[in-house]
């Protein structure tokens, strides 16, 4: 196979290759050449190994990855994916791999901490997906909620909602044919996520002889699954807000063989396991964690030895049903039609977005996709107890909503249609505010889109003003601040004094009522909570977020009285001399792995103007969050496209195209988007070979015996050696003697099919010498004829004809002690069982050797199976 790099003049890629597998190979080795430190730091994030490059810092989030169980969930959601995805994504992953050996030492930061490049596994780019949204529902605002509900009572918690006014969201919007100049749709938006360097998305362009895409990608995850422009079709999204992650209020009790939970039927075991947390130039953190039937405990547990406790146990949707929606992200690359995008969005599974698409015929598509639990509103409120059935999840909400409107459509995380889906929602301003900008004008181009993009006007500054409009017993001072304000055009320009005037006159506010005797003492107690949760309990910063809530008639919180002497006090606090303008301290504040100087100029925009540079009034002037790209595609020529980033197409430090898109980022406009092959440059080309299973599920190299890999079986392309091998005279318990190869393939591809049951090659040093199968017993026949427990895999073990091989010693022994290690790395599985054919002596004294205890004969309807069984706790190497 071969692919080429071409690049524009800003140093994007441009990636062409002749099928899908080579070119999402091509975007692997890409990601590893443009973006080797980020993609590395961002593996480290979701395996929980950060604190083994940064140190200390890094403890705190490593324990939090493990407690969520990021990586297992993604291992399952792969082993989970259909063959066609899973091969995509393994043709990605081996891109990475050797993009990473070949050009990993570009990247200073590797020497400035000492290490190297690691090895990317099948499901890590899934892993990455998930560390980066499991905090985007923010479900640790139910805590908050819990907190003010006792403090203040229920009453106040709506309050303290985000929908007035919000924080950052996103922007998104289209115009359809009847008010663009060409007469074809125009999509346009911006998410507003917080400032990484590298930015979080990279602009690229993937071109096979299927599809040719460009749009936003996320580094070391395939595709473009958020924002892409296929030609004749292109989408975008926004967050929908939605409400897809519960917390469950557990209690916990020891027992003498283990842990239990109690749930809704009574007392359940619970899962408990330790782990270590590897920390740079210190010593490992070792602790204890638990699993309960809702989800893994995320705070709490057992402490000072006590034998009871409560805890917190974290319910989402990628764990419940092992699905990332990975499975959209290659059919969405293949869409020529909004028909094509509706259909693939029926496999996206998380975040729940609000998509919008538009095609070249004119179709236009504006609906909710992803996956959304149905269950009773107080779980997306508050915690909510697990013993009680009524917290259960019931199924999943189908159909999700659709606008079927036409005109222009926005949205901008507002309550729109997504609402039955959510709690808090951003406030109308930005989508109202958009709304209004298009309907100024008859007519739109792509190219007029950075208008919108770049509106700094503050809707929510109105209410405040007009609180002040009316107050007596102001001094002299106050009263020039007050008519500098309600003089000001409310509009946060980054060269306005009266911007940074009304910033700081917001920041007293802010302190003022916090002074209020309400709110005295009401975040006690949470500083036991996690330090990843601890931004969720900083009152300040939610006040001032909703200020027009708690200065409004009749919140029950603050009345008439003291609201004037806020208002009053603030105005007095706040002078009026300084010549201080608004770029001058609202400046960006970007996380970066190792910290350096930013020399990056302040720039215009709010949390609430649809240029959301988002402060956190009371707090802070700078951002942290922003837009981290803003795009607009043209349908009916993709070259009167436009995007920016807030960087560069670079992640190496000091490359030209590192931070060459940020004056323009900074100050709302787009640049240009070149698809004429002839007028980019070439860079490179590579040949290479795929390989069909480069990355396997498992790898353990065995002293003196070799390295032992386990390879997910793909029917189609294994089935010259599994025909072969099952149909041997030896493989006569197998059942499958008889069976022409058309009929073996038809059986792995339905096994293939089924969530419940796996089948893997073992290679030994590449070499093919057994198959493996995994199986859950409550989906399979031997479940009827044995009391199947919770956390029970089945096993069957077939060792292929490598005589040479078995010659070694131990060598059968090896292969299933590996297999047992492989099995009982999934955290939720305690204890292995196999049924071997009563009359196979050889299968039985194999299970025998590695310590599996024998069980009773049981007669199934093929054979009289002997069960055996391996609990965890005896396994050993």
């Amino acid at each position: 196979m071969r692919f080429e790099i071409h690049r524009d003049d800003w140093g994007v890629p441009h990636l062409k290759a002749d099928s899908a597998t080579a070119l999402a190979y091509a975007q692997g080795w890409n990601a590893a050449e443009d973006r080797a430190w980020q993609i590395e730091i961002d593996r480290h994030r979701a395996e929980g190994t950060i604190a083994s490059v940064l140190g200390g810092e890094g403890i705190d989030w490593d324990r939090f990855a493990r407690e969520a169980q990021i990586t297992d969930t993604a291992r399952r959601a792969y082993e989970n994916l259909d063959s066609e995805t899973r091969y995509w994504l393994d043709s990605y992953v081996q891109g990475i791999n050797d993009g990473l050996d070949q050009y990993g030492s570009r990247a200073p930061e590797f020497d400035r901490v000492g290490t190297q490049p690691g090895s990317w596994k099948p499901w890590t780019p899934l892993a990455q997906w998930i560390s980066t949204h499991i905090l985007f529902a923010g479900f640790p605002v139910k805590l908050f909620r819990r907190q003010i509900a006792h403090a203040l009572g229920e009453n106040a918690v709506p309050l303290f909602a985000l929908d007035g006014p919000g924080t950052a969201g996103s922007n998104g919007w289209m115009v359809e044919g009847d008010h663009t100049a060409s007469g074809l749709p125009i999509l346009a938006g911006d998410p507003h996520r917080f400032l990484e360097e590298p930015g979080v998305y990279q602009q690229v362009r993937l071109s096979c002889d299927e599809f040719d895409v460009v749009g936003m990608a996320v580094p070391g995850v395939p595709g473009v699954a958020h924002f892409g422009h296929a030609g004749s079709v292109a989408w975008g999204i926004t967050n929908a807000m939605a409400d897809t992650q519960d917390l469950y209020q557990e209690k916990l009790r020891r027992v003498e063989d283990g842990t239990e939970a109690l749930g809704p039927e009574g007392w359940e075991p619970v899962r408990a396991w330790i782990e270590t947390v590897e920390v740079a130039d210190e010593d490992p953190r070792r602790f204890e964690r638990y699993e309960t039937k809702r989800g893994p405990i995320v705070a709490g547990g057992f402490a000072d030895g006590r034998r009871e406790s409560e805890a917190f146990s974290l319910r989402c949707t990628t764990r419940a049903h092992k699905d990332t929606g990975f499975s959209a992200l290659l059919k969405l690359l293949r869409s020529t039609t909004v028909a094509d995008v509706d259909a693939a969005l029926a496999d996206w599974a998380t975040p729940v977005n609000v998509v919008m698409a538009a095609d070249s015929e004119g179709g236009t598509l504006h609906r909710v996709a992803g996956t959304v639990p149905v269950r009773d509103r107080r779980n997306m409120l508050f915690p909510v107890p697990a013993w009680e059935d009524s917290t259960a999840w019931r199924g999943t909400v189908d159909p999700l909503p659709r606008c079927e409107k036409s005109g222009h459509h926005v949205m901008a995380n507002e309550r729109g249609i997504a609402e039955p889906l959510g709690v808090e929602f951003a406030a109308p301003d930005r989508a109202d505010r958009i709304s209004a900008l298009l309907e100024s004008q008859e007519t739109w181009t792509a190219g007029e889109m950075a208008r919108i993009h770049s509106d700094t006007f503050s809707p929510s500054s109105g209410a405040l003003l007009s609180a002040i409009e009316f107050l007596d017993d102001l001094s002299s001072t106050a009263q020039e601040v007050r008519r500098l304000l309600l003089s000001w055009d409310r509009r946060m320009s980054g060269d306005s004094r009266e911007a940074a005037l009304f910033a700081r006159f917001r920041a007293q506010v802010v302190a003022e009522i916090e002074k209020l005797p309400p709110f005295d003492g009401i975040m006690a107690g949470t500083e036991g909570f996690p330090s990843v949760f601890q931004p969720w309990f900083v009152l300040r910063a939610r006040m001032g977020h909703v200020l027009t809530n708690l200065l409004a008639d009749g919140n029950g919180l603050v009345g008439p009285d003291e609201r004037d002497a806020v208002l009053r006090s603030a105005l007095e606090s706040t002078s009026a001399q300084e010549r201080t303008v608004w770029k001058d301290v609202h400046r960006p504040l970007i996380w970066r792995a190792l910290l350096t100087e930013d020399g990056l100029s302040g720039t215009d925009g709010d949390h609430d103007c649809v240029m959301s540079t988002s402060s956190v009034p009371g707090l802070t002037d700078s951002f942290g969050r922003a837009p981290v790209c803003r795009w607009a595609w043209d349908l009916s020529d993709r070259e009167n496209s436009r995007w920016v980033v807030p960087f560069g197409a670079s992640g190496v430090p000091g490359d030209v195209h590192a931070r060459d898109q940020y004056p323009f980022w900074a100050e709302g406009t787009l640049i240009p988007i070149v698809t004429d092959w002839e007028k980019l440059t070439f860079e490179s080309a590579k040949t290479f070979e795929v390989e069909r299973r480069q990355t396997s599920v498992y790898a353990r190299k065995v002293p003196d015996f070799g390295e032992v890999t386990f390879d997910p079986v793909d029917p189609a392309v294994d089935i010259d050696i599994l025909h072969s091998w099952v149909t041997e005279d030896r493989a006569r318990f197998w059942g499958m003697r008889e069976k022409s190869k058309e009929e073996v393939q038809g059986i792995y591809e339905f096994l293939d099919a089924l969530e419940t049951h796996h089948a893997f090659l073992a290679r030994l040093d590449g070499m093919p010498v057994a198959l493996f199968q995994s199986y859950d017993p409550s989906a399979d026949p031997v479940g009827e004829y044995y009391d199947v427990r919770e956390g029970d895999i089945g096993c069957h073990i077939f060792i292929g004809p490598a005589a040479d091989d078995r010659e070694r010693r131990g060598f059968t022994g090896t292969l299933l002690r590996c297999f047992i290690e492989y099995v009982l790395s999934d955290s939720s599985k305690d204890r292995v069982v196999a049924e071997p054919d009563a009359r196979n002596d050889k299968a039985v004294s194999r299970f025998t050797s590695v310590g599996f205890a024998s069980g009773p004969e049981v007669r199934l309807p093929e054979k009289t199976a002997s069960l055996m069984y391996l609990r965890r706790e005896d396994f050993t190497w």
